[in-house]
């Protein structure tokens, strides 16, 4: 199955200003959002309780509210979740110095706001919010350095680099995008961006081993004609992979339910920003950082003199001439 025409060579190098101004304004967005809002964390990471409750008719918002006050409970955010007959009331309180459990102590002060079912609760003591807040800020930069150490081994120091620097473009931009539909960021969101990295990455590598084919192939020194004859070979493999991708995160997101739509809208993002960053940006990257196709052949060809001449060292003393 061929989308794309394999004949056919695209001009993304060409459009190289283009595409990194659209990326340089994304980020700067994202980077305003973070500094101006802020993450959302959820009690994953900042510690609380968190009650889904049910009710046989529209959940009363206002009196569920006026019932929590005076309580410890008192400020919690209130919040429809799915239908009108069920809500999710977070709060930053802890089991700490209570003497029932909290599910029942939720049954105590909504007893008059109507016919409901608590339908799950869960708490995170603050010490362990910031433990896993911690843990997932060391997760996400030892990706990211294993990421920086896996490409320089496999290609070249400037790809790793540039694959580096658009991973950071695809999580800052995913993370204005979270921000900005007020998405709460608890292990899940966490599971999600690290996902994205994963995904992103897969489609940079298979872009940057068409690129190095290319240096060869393409019978040219000329790093723009290369990144064009390169990039466009892999258009059909890129489309089907991210529209299949992007598939299966949008019917989780339609019928997966509440709970995995936060999960799935910010897999949904990840998957279009991480494969315009691999098609447009990454091996602009490249170009940007001043990889100059001559000395790469020069280099390459030491190499395979080098190898060259092990080989024959090698053939010399099992023959016993040395």
């Amino acid at each position: 199955m061929s989308i794309f025409s394999y004949d056919k060579t695209y001009d993304f190098a060409g459009k190289q200003k283009l595409f990194m101004g659209v990326s340089v304004l994304f980020f700067a967005i994202a980077l305003m959002l973070l500094l101006a809002r802020g993450l959302n964390f959820g009690i994953d990471f900042t510690g609380g309780t968190l009650a889904q409750i049910q009710y046989e008719e529209v959940a009363p918002i206002e009196e569920i509210r006026a019932a929590l006050s005076g309580t410890r409970f008192e400020g919690a955010s209130i919040q429809e979740f799915g239908s009108p007959q069920e809500v999710v009331i977070r709060a930053q309180v802890d089991e700490s110095g209570l003497g029932m459990d909290v599910s029942d102590e939720i049954r105590e002060h909504l007893a008059t706001t109507g016919a409901f079912e608590v339908r799950r609760v869960e708490m995170v003591g603050p010490r362990v919010g910031a433990e896993l807040r911690e843990a997932g800020i060391m997760a996400m930069l030892v990706a990211i350095a294993g990421i920086l150490i896996y490409v320089t081994f496999r290609f070249e120091w400037r790809f790793a680099i540039a694959a580096v620097l658009a991973l950071m473009h695809d999580i800052v931009i995913v993370i204005g995008f979270v921000i900005l539909f007020d998405i709460q960021v608890n292990l899940d969101i966490l599971a999600a961006l690290l996902t994205i990295l994963g995904y992103s990455l897969n489609d940079t590598i298979v872009v940057f081993d068409r690129i190095r084919e290319g240096l060869t192939r393409a019978g040219t020194n000329d790093l723009k004609k290369v990144i064009n004859f390169s990039v466009s070979r892999t258009l059909t493999r890129t489309t089907i992979t991210s529209v299949t991708t992007f598939l299966v995160v949008a019917t989780l997101f339609l019928f997966g339910g509440e709970l995995i739509k936060p999960l799935a809208l910010t897999l949904m993002i990840g998957v279009i920003i991480g494969t315009y960053s691999s098609i447009f940006i990454a091996a602009s990257l490249i170009r940007f950082l001043g990889f100059d196709v001559s000395q790469w052949k020069e280099k390459e060809a030491r190499k395979a003199q080098e190898r060259a001449e092990k080989e024959r060292m090698r053939a010399m003393y099992e023959q016993g001439t040395v």
